[in-house]
């Protein structure tokens, strides 16, 4: 049973860092793409940023591209997001998501190819 937690998330001033922290467990965690999506209210969920499995390989949205950044530790089986220089309009709920392989679809296809999905963390950036 596969399951991701998140962590780290919170009340953040704008120009501010995050770091959230999600830990994998249940399946070969190295065999697996990982990736973070995130939920604003009254908006649909939306990509964030995805690492392959052996964390060669990264793909950010155009929206956080220089200011976030996603890594993994395959020995702890977590994955992280660094989030740097926040705006407000990055308040959302962000949810950490497994791979069904080891590599993300680059193409978006399939949800970037995830299938498993956390009960996200709340980040929150304002004055």
């Amino acid at each position: 049973q596969v399951q991701l937690v998140e962590s780290g998330g919170g009340l953040v001033q704008p120009g501010g860092s995050l770091r959230l922290s999600c830990a994998a467990s249940g399946r070969t965690f190295s065999d697996h793409a990982m990736g973070w999506f995130r939920q604003a209210p009254g908006k649909e969920r939306e990509f964030v940023a995805a690492i392959s499995g052996d964390g060669g390989r990264t793909l950010s949205a155009a929206s956080v591209k220089g200011r976030f950044a996603i890594s993994r530790d395959n020995d702890k089986e977590s994955v992280y997001l660094q989030m740097n220089s926040l705006k407000p309009e990055d308040t959302a709920v962000y949810y950490c998501a497994q791979g069904s392989a080891e590599y993300y679809s680059s193409t978006g296809r399939n949800n970037y190819g995830m299938d498993y999905w956390g009960k996200g963390t709340l980040v929150t950036v304002s004055s």
